[in-house]
């Protein structure tokens, strides 16, 4: 492997690039969520993954998981809250789906245990 390098004010700066990059571009909010606590609340374990060219599978993993707790935590809330008819009642459905929505959001947010 043949390394290039740019040349800034007589330093000589690698360019350097890691094969995470077409796995970041299958990240989702989640995915983005936790890269953006790594970088900065955690930078040298960001750093150290990003080196070792692991923080996109890491970060796919975590966005994987996130997203499946999330259709669990959905399916449990229904099962206990149902939605009311949609076709009866299209205004009260969009509106119990959007507390449900922001409401789970605000949880997982919040909650001490994330």
């Amino acid at each position: 492997m043949k390394l290039t390098y740019t040349n800034v004010n007589g330093y000589l700066i690698p360019n350097l690039t890691y094969k995470s990059g077409n796995q970041m571009e299958q990240l989702g909010k989640y995915g983005f969520l936790r890269r953006d606590y790594l970088k900065n609340h955690r930078n040298s374990l960001y750093q150290v993954m990003l080196l070792q060219d692991t923080i996109g599978e890491h970060l796919l993993e975590v966005d994987k998981a996130a997203r499946e707790r999330e259709e669990v935590i959905l399916k449990q809330l229904e099962e206990k809250e149902p939605l009311p008819d949609k076709e009866k009642d299209q205004m009260a459905w969009v509106r119990r789906s959007e507390e449900r929505r922001v409401g789970k959001e605000c949880r997982s947010r919040w909650s001490p245990y994330h």
